[in-house]
């Protein structure tokens, strides 16, 4: 009997459209076909429009049944199962947690990007003309019961030269380094280790902020320094340092758009303290991965979601999202691992601990190595 297809196909998919082989893998194919059941490409010899384009786009994404609707769903409402459908075998039915949750750290970095105020902190930078820390400016502020006691107060201060004592301090150090900058770096090239490299950071920065030194070599050259490479690391660092003070608020953006990139270097060493605290339940540390994955993805979802809130509102609903996503985590825990109470609540804690800790270490490393880079 032969299978014909019961409803009338339309657009890509008629009929006389329909081919014998598949123009992907060369599978032979029925009319009846209209998915190559090899390689799942759709059976169509027609040539693509932009319609046609973006129907499959949209349909791949919008359609009711489509893998991200059903990711979304069982994600929200199923805290833990969509783990463990997706180690049994049903993948086909889920989007893939490593791409999904990619996908939703880039989205949700993008709007902390576009949406912050970071690039506004550069005008707490040293490159415009008003300091952050001003003695008079602050010393305005104070309220003081009479004009007398304020004189009186002011008086007492420039009798002990503060303001001149670091001024001066500071122009001295810059006024011997500049005056001789070869032999200032040959005295501070005899120290030890850790205390010759943080002298040679303070160097470079005063050489850059006084004079024009662009790159390394250029800094070698003209004031003949030996071309060695823990020079050269001091001066990079000394060189972002100078940057991050011109332009905190750039640092900020740079140091955020590393983030998505730092998640998926964090949650496999997470994963394996996960493993850890479940060694005798029968789970790969896959499964454990997998598991961390759908929760990340579902912290992001809740933190854009949270975002939006708060770009419509002008309110501040993180704190809400937090604590949802405190509960999801529980819930999952039990769903996943199927343990009671008591000794979910107890490795909820610890796993929770440990993931702070690794997370500060992150962060440090994170930020160390975007000024180093920066």
């Amino acid at each position: 009997m032969e299978n014909k297809p019961t409803i009338q196909p339309s657009g890509r998919f008629k009929l006389r459209y329909r081919g014998v082989n598949c123009l992907n893998c060369g599978h032979p194919l029925e009319l009846s076909d209209k998915y190559c059941p090899n390689c799942s490409q759709a059976n169509s010899t027609k040539k693509l429009t932009l319609v046609d384009f973006f129907e499959e786009f949209l349909a791949n994404y919008l359609s009711y049944d489509s893998k991200l609707w059903r990711t979304l769903a069982a994600l929200l409402l199923r805290p833990g199962k969509i783990t463990n459908e997706y180690i049994s075998g049903k993948r086909l039915s889920y989007t893939n947690p490593f791409r999904f949750l990619l996908s939703l750290a880039i989205i949700y970095f993008l709007i902390i990007s576009f949406n912050s105020e970071f690039e506004s902190f550069n005008k707490f930078g040293s490159g415009n003309n008003s300091p952050i820390f001003n003695l008079d400016t602050e010393l305005n502020k104070l309220e003081f019961d009479s004009e007398q006691e304020k004189q009186i107060a002011l008086a007492q201060l420039d009798s002990l030269k503060i303001k001149r004592f670091i001024t001066n301090g500071i122009s001295q150090r810059d006024s011997t380094l500049l005056s001789n900058p070869e032999l200032y770096f040959q005295k501070i090239d005899s120290g030890g280790i850790a205390e010759r490299f943080a002298e040679k950071i303070q160097f470079f920065s005063t050489v850059i902020k006084h004079d024009t030194i662009n790159y390394f070599e250029q800094g070698v050259t003209k004031f003949n320094l030996p071309k060695a490479k823990e020079n050269e690391m001091a001066f990079n660092l000394a060189n972002s340092l100078s940057d991050i003070e011109r332009r905190p608020g750039s640092f900020l953006n740079s140091l955020i758009s590393k983030l998505p990139i730092t998640t998926f270097f964090f949650l496999p060493f997470f994963s394996f303290f996960i493993w850890m605290v479940y060694i005798r339940k029968k789970y790969t540390y896959t499964d454990h991965l997998i598991f961390s994955f759908h929760n990340q993805s579902l912290l992001f979802i809740l933190l854009i979601v949270s975002n939006l809130i708060n770009a419509l509102f002008n309110i501040g609903s993180e704190g809400l999202f937090i604590l949802i996503f405190a509960i999801y985590l529980y819930k999952a825990m039990r769903n996943f691992y199927q343990q009671g109470r008591v000794k979910t609540v107890i490795k909820y804690f610890l796993l929770n601990t440990i993931f702070f800790i690794l997370g500060g270490i992150a962060i440090t490393i994170l930020i160390a190595a975007s000024v180093f880079t920066y």
